[in-house]
């Protein structure tokens, strides 16, 4: 209708591309901004994971220097 102002829900982020290079502090600072009830797993290099599905779990792969080395996502 005329004049009405349409409202948006933003969907819930599943990766965060922008905090790659940064530490694991930083990155787990800003993905709680979008996602508070974020449960972390910091996987070391070389390291394996499970092939289950957790909607409250955000994967943080790490280099050798402790930063983050690709795209976290929740899974």
């Amino acid at each position: 209708m005329e004049g009405e102002k349409e409202v948006k829900a933003s969907a819930p982020r599943h990766s965060w591309p922008e905090v790659v290079g940064l530490t694991t502090e930083e990155a787990e600072k800003r993905i709680r901004q979008d996602k508070p009830d974020a449960r972390f797993q910091v996987v070391p290099p070389d390291h394996f994971v499970t092939m289950d599905y957790d909607t409250g779990r955000v994967r943080i792969f790490i280099d050798s220097s402790g930063k983050v080395a690709k795209t976290p996502l929740v899974g």
